[in-house]
């Protein structure tokens, strides 16, 4: 499981398939774009840019969550939206040795919550990922 400093968490939100457009000759982890708030933004697969396996499950909706790094917006979809945790600053411990190294670059560190290693994204290398520029 992996959580995301809210301080560039915009929204958690779900959405129907049908309300991304797919477009075409991109990488893939850009599952395509979104309008949300009076802005088109694009919408990226977290596992895909993370080199995780693809779940087996169809779905008829994405959970996103919309990321803000500065100017850049970015819509993530995962696999789930489990709620806020509040995690202090000195409990961020390196990320564990057996952390494959496509997340690696992804990584702030990582937190134990109620017994679970909780990976701690970095917002701001997720979005300057080389995955996510454009042709």
């Amino acid at each position: 499981m992996a959580i995301l400093p809210a301080a560039f968490v915009q929204e958690a939100t779900v959405l129907p398939m049908r309300q991304i457009t797919a477009m075409p000759n991109m990488p893939a982890c850009l599952l395509g774009l979104t309008h949300r708030r009076s802005q088109v933004v694009w919408v990226a697969s977290l596992i895909r840019l993370l080199g995780l396996p693809l779940p087996t499950r169809y779905r008829q909706q994405y959970s996103l969550v919309i990321v803000r790094v500065g100017t850049s917006t970015l819509a993530l979809q995962v696999e789930a939206i489990e709620g806020i945790v509040s995690i202090p600053a000195d409990t961020i411990q390196r990320p564990p040795t057996q952390t494959s190294a496509t997340v690696l670059p992804y990584l702030r560190g990582c937190v134990t919550y109620r017994d679970e290693t909780l990976l701690l994204l970095d917002a701001e290398a997720i979005l300057q990922s080389s995955e996510l520029q454009l042709p």
